[in-house]
Formats: C-alpha cells, sequence, structure tokens
C-alpha cells in the first residue's frame, strides 16, 4: 500500500513518527513535508497530500496538525476525500469499516505516541465492510459533487 503523509509545523514529530511505523509495516510512504517546525499553512499540506490520493487510485493519506481538525475540515473539501479524525481504536476502525476513510487525520497536541501507533493499526488493519454502509458512503461522495448539502 501506498500513503501520503504530511503535517503542518505543529505535526512534524508525529510525522516523522507515523511515517516509520508505516514503513515498519512494509509500506511505502511518500513525505509531503514540511520538514521543518517553521510555520506553514496546514491547508496547503492537506491539498498537496489529497491530490496525490486522488491521483493515485487506491492509495491512502495522512495528515496530521495540533488538533487534527483543521487538516480534516481542509481534507474533506476534496471530492473523493473522505479523511477522518481519529483519536482512538474504536473511531479508526469504523472510519475504515464504515466511512472507507481514506485519509486519516491525527493531532499531535492531543494523542500520544501509543494511542497514535494503536489509531493507525487500526485505521490500517481494517477494510471498507460495504454492504450496508456502501449507500452512505455514495451519498457522502455525491455531496462533494453537489457544492451543497441537502438531503
Amino acid at each position: 500500500m501506498k500513503y501520503f503523509i504530511g503535517a503542518d509545523h505543529a505535526g512534524v514529530d508525529f510525522k516523522a513518527f507515523v511515517k516509520e511505523l508505516f514503513e515498519k509495516r512494509g509500506h511505502e510512504v511518500v513525505d509531503m513535508g514540511p520538514q521543518t517546525k517553521d510555520r506553514v499553512d496546514y491547508p496547503d499540506f492537506a491539498a498537496k497530500v489529497c491530490e496525490q490520493v486522488i491521483a493515485n487510485e487506491g492509495s491512502k493519506g495522512i495528515l496530521i496538525c495540533g488538533s487534527g481538525i483543521g487538516m480534516s475540515m481542509a481534507a474533506n473539501k476534496f471530492d473523493g476525500i473522505r479523511a477522518a479524525l481519529c483519536h482512538n481504536e474504536y473511531s479508526a476502525r469504523m472510519a475504515r469499516e464504515h466511512n472507507d476513510a481514506n485519509v486519516l487525520c491525527l493531532g499531535e497536541r492531543v494523542s500520544g505516541e501509543g494511542m497514535v501507533e494503536a489509531i493507525v493499526d487500526a485505521w490500517n488493519s481494517n477494510s471498507f465492510e460495504g454492504g450496508r454502509h456502501e449507500g452512505r458512503v455514495n451519498k457522502i461522495n455525491a455531496l462533494a459533487k453537489m457544492g451543497s448539502c441537502r438531503v
């Protein structure tokens, strides 16, 4: 599996940690930056990662900022991206099994390394169940094409 990873200045340390976790598990990880803690804007790195996930079918993304909130908001603006902000194993597992999340968002300031490792393992080791969830995911995908939410 190929993963694209990016962060802002508040997520640089976790980015290195998470990249190493994925590589230890035999995955290819493309680091989209940044490499320093100099102030940057998270939407720029969310865009870099999401554009690559969209362009490389079957790939996934990981985005990290201080809380994970900004990255998840920015990522979910992209058609074809289903980004999930996860703070525990359960939300990571559900993001994959029920929502077919293709981008994992993490907050360096809200989770420790042990929890992040558990989140990564839960998100990475589960897959989309389909079935009753398929129609819901299709509706999520359709919302991006509509430009506004009408139920």
